[in-house]
């Protein structure tokens, strides 16, 4: 038996569990997001099949969500609702023989085993799913993650599909770069400066040329998702976040600087909250602000001593503001407390940590 990442999507997760409490919706175009309210400020959690046949996507306001698609069925988020679905998920996932688990999201993980046959124990997982939670996924196979990853979508909907280094150029060479798990619009654009505008391109650019305009780490990883290599071990260690942050789009603009302050010292309390269960200190402050109309701007400073303390991160968090010496109207602000790594810090991607002693038994 082989070695196999797979990787596991829900289809359609947040509307697929609506539709699981509102049977009557299904066939219609449902949109998932804020309050449900079309007039707020808001964007768009996810969206039926059929609401996404009229454009409608994920990350969209809930305004312009509504104007492509006027007839869909708005209903708000319920977050305990859909938490408790992938708790489901993952568990169906890990009493599955074999397997080792690495919840991504609410709606995706990658599973590792070995098996000889990839596609029917990819079946398998879909059968146990669905069984289980009245859910459908679709599964990506791969020898490394990024292939699986990649794999998954060309699954969408409900199906298999296998990537590997056999056929990697074979689907993917002729893409564009931003096809690339870890290759965004703004990476996607510079590639294209450098005559890079394939995946083909992209695997055969030259390293150095890559180091120079992306730095020596970031460049070769670049050049490596190219190629499709990455890890292919799949980690269970449970996830540990490096922060946590509270961010608020306000109905009315902020403009009134004390209603301002008020807003931020809230946000400082709550992200407060949040470090408090993790037990380790804000270390970092970070500030997101979105001026009138769509201007959206991050700062971010180190305090001299980690702390708990509200009003040192709210203080240090306005300051930031204040520092910008922008007076336009305010649509949203955010707080994000960076805090003291774990014991044994994170892994080579920065996003896990090494097994904490408190996560053990």
């Amino acid at each position: 038996m082989a070695p196999w990442v797979l990787h596991v999507d829900l289809d359609q997760f947040i509307a697929a569990v609506e539709l699981l409490r509102r049977p009557e919706l299904r066939g219609q175009p449902v949109i998932v997001g804020g309050r449900g309210d079309p007039n707020e400020r808001a964007v768009v959690s996810t969206a039926s099949y059929e609401a996404r046949e009229f454009g409608v996507r994920s990350g969209m306001p809930l305004k312009t969500a509504v104007r492509k698609c006027p007839q869909a069925v708005l209903l708000p988020v319920d977050a305990p609702l859909y938490e408790a679905a992938s708790h489901q998920v993952m568990d169906t996932l890990r009493g599955l023989d074999g397997t080792v688990v690495e919840v991504l999201g609410w709606d995706e993980a990658f599973v590792g085993v070995d098996t000889d046959d990839p596609v029917a124990f990819a079946r398998r997982i879909q059968a146990a799913v669905l069984a289980a939670t009245d859910l459908h996924c679709s599964v990506g196979i791969g020898d490394t993650k990024i292939r699986a990853k990649i794999a998954t979508d060309f699954g969408k909907p409900q199906g298999v599909f296998r990537l590997t280094r056999e056929n990697w150029f074979e689907v993917m060479g002729d893409r564009p770069t931003d096809a690339l798990w870890g290759v965004g619009s703004r990476i996607s654009a510079r590639l294209a400066g450098l005559g890079i505008a394939t995946v083909h391109d992209l695997a055969r650019a030259d390293p150095e040329r890559l180091a120079t305009e992306f730095g020596p780490t970031m460049g070769p990883h670049y050049g490596r998702i190219g190629r499709g290599v990455s890890s292919a071990r799949v980690d269970d260690t449970p996830y540990v976040p490096r922060a946590h942050g509270r961010e608020v789009t306000y109905q009315q603009n902020l403009t009134d600087p004390d209603d301002i302050a008020r807003a931020v010292a809230l946000l400082a309390e709550q992200v407060v909250k949040d470090i408090a269960a993790e037990e380790r200190p804000c270390l970092r402050v970070h500030l997101k602000v979105r001026f009138a109309p769509f201007f959206t701007v991050a700062r971010s400073r180190k305090l001299a001593e980690p702390t708990y303390d509200a009003a040192v991160i709210g203080d240090t968090a306005l300051d930031l503001l204040r520092g910008l010496e922008d007076e336009r109207p305010i649509r949203l602000l955010g707080v994000r407390a960076e805090m003291v790594p774990p014991e044994g810090g994170y892994d080579d991607q920065g996003r896990r940590a090494a097994r904490d002693p408190r996560a053990a038994g």
